[in-house]
């Protein structure tokens, strides 16, 4: 969508809650609220080829591989509220090992798209698989949600855990354990 359409939207729903538009902190909320939106919706614009970048690399390694502690800043689909954590991925490679910043510029890929946790945590865990060929993929997020926090329940101090097995990560209970003893949340 382009700025101007968000920015004309921005200012409907600041109308629409009662403010005033002329007000001196309001003059550029509209603008400034459509170029963040831009920002943190910016995965719609990537592809999986396009954020890896060919970097998958030979490798005779064949032991588990484990990033860990990636942030995670996503906005949830049921209330465009954001939701943020931690996210764990690890994969057992098979003569390739993807370059370390692209893990995290997948999860930052998906991320950046209006989500639920769930989804999130699936869609990085079949991407890694999808463009390493591994044995196996493990992802483990945990992140806490704003819809959650600041409206409803208002449960300050939760959070929530996900995770997606994939392979030896699902079928092999010791690859299962190692990878979940190494992240350790």
């Amino acid at each position: 969508m382009k700025t101007d359409k968000l920015e004309e939207n921005y200012r409907e729903i600041l109308l629409g809650i009662g403010e005033d538009l002329s007000r001196d902190g309001l003059l550029a909320t509209p603008a400034r609220a459509a170029r963040a939106m831009q920002f943190l919706t910016q995965g719609y614009g990537k592809e999986l080829d396009e954020v890896v970048n060919n970097a998958i690399f030979e490798s005779s390694n064949d032991q588990m591989v484990v990033v860990q502690d990636i942030e995670v800043y996503s906005l949830c689909e049921h209330h465009v509220l954001p939701f943020l954590g931690r996210c764990h991925v690890g994969y057992l490679p098979t003569g390739k090992v993807i370059g370390l910043s692209k893990i995290a510029r997948i999860v930052d890929m998906y991320a950046r798209r209006l989500q639920i946790q769930e989804g999130l945590t699936q869609q990085i865990a079949e991407a890694v698989m999808k463009v390493t060929g591994a044995r196996g993929v493990g992802v483990l997020m945990d992140c806490k949600h704003m819809c959650m926090m600041m409206r409803g329940v208002e449960k300050q101090n939760s959070s929530m855990k996900t995770s997606v097995m994939l392979g030896n990560f699902r079928s092999d209970e010791a690859t299962r354990a190692e990878f979940l003893s190494l992240v350790s949340i």
